[in-house]
């Protein structure tokens, strides 16, 4: 199964793993709409929707950027109608626009609790409601939710309680739609990194260059997610992936050349369950 002809929206595509995952569809000709706030230059963060249109054009696909902010339910709701008009339908949502910031209750700002919820679980909802109506008329209509399995530890909140509910709400999102949808044939799942990923967050906010130097590449979810979007979505809804063992299950062995730098051990992200088995080593490799 191909991406040739088939439309995706994808939010926070300007850069980083939401880019990943439109170039990696452009590659077979699908059309994107790059769905992100940053139409200027940003003095700290690479990209804007108009450089990544561009990147994704040259990568052999179409693409229509559009200047969003997923907390506004009309601009969502005609951006989704403006992409569905200009390719001649919708076949994917990509929901990866996200806010996050790792700090307990007390040193966090009731506001930047607010910025999270509405953009990583309302954001969310709001696509999600918006893109059925579109969603319904495709022949292979996928949702993929940028999220983690629903593991409900408590170190996962504990350390930062206002982000962990405001990401853990996207994935409770797939529980239900999964659910709601399921007759309609709309796929609805979610896909989570094992390991850090080397992105603008993890440079300015969790653990600069050092940490960048001991992820994966955003390429790791993007091949995730084409697998995810060209399996039948009839027969796969409802899941919580991680990117490398979803990918082993479809038959990847080599995951060496996911890393920034080979001769340092990976750096575990969060909110990945403790049974999960890694199909790979984690740590440096041998030289």
């Amino acid at each position: 199964m191909s991406l040739k002809g088939k439309t995706l929206f994808v939010t926070g595509a300007s850069r980083g793993i939401g880019k990943a995952i439109a170039l990696r569809a452009a590659r077979d000709g699908a059309n994107i709409a790059v769905a992100a706030k940053t139409a200027e230059p940003h003095p700290k963060l690479e990209g804007t929707i108009f450089t990544a249109a561009e990147e994704i054009e040259a990568a052999g696909g179409k693409a229509l950027p559009i200047i969003l902010d997923v907390r506004e339910d009309e601009a969502v709701k005609a951006a989704i109608d403006k992409t569905a008009d200009h390719f001649g339908g919708l076949d994917i949502l990509v929901n990866n626009a996200s806010a996050i910031q790792l700090t307990p209750l007390q040193q966090t700002d009731m506001k930047r609790f607010d910025l999270m919820h509405q953009v990583n679980t309302r954001g969310t909802m709001a696509c999600c409601k918006h893109a059925i109506e579109h969603l319904k008329h495709a022949d292979n209509p996928h949702i993929l939710m940028l999220s983690p399995p629903l593991d409900m530890k408590e170190k996962w909140f504990a350390p930062f309680t206002p982000y962990a509910i405001a990401k853990y709400g996207m994935s409770l999102v797939v529980l239900g739609l999964s659910g709601e949808l399921r007759s309609k044939g709309i796929a609805v799942n979610a896909l989570w990194p094992r390991t850090t990923i080397a992105t603008a967050a993890i440079k300015n906010i969790i653990g600069g260059d050092k940490m960048m130097q001991q992820s994966r590449t955003p390429d790791i979810l993007a091949d995730a997610a084409y697998e995810i979007f060209t399996t039948p979505s009839r027969d796969f809804t409802g899941e919580f992936l991680i990117d490398d063992t979803f990918l082993a299950s479809r038959g990847v062995t080599d995951f060496n050349r996911y890393r920034v730098d080979p001769s340092l051990s990976l750096a575990p992200d969060f909110f990945v369950p403790d049974d999960s088995e890694a199909p790979c080593e984690l740590g440096p490799l041998a030289k």
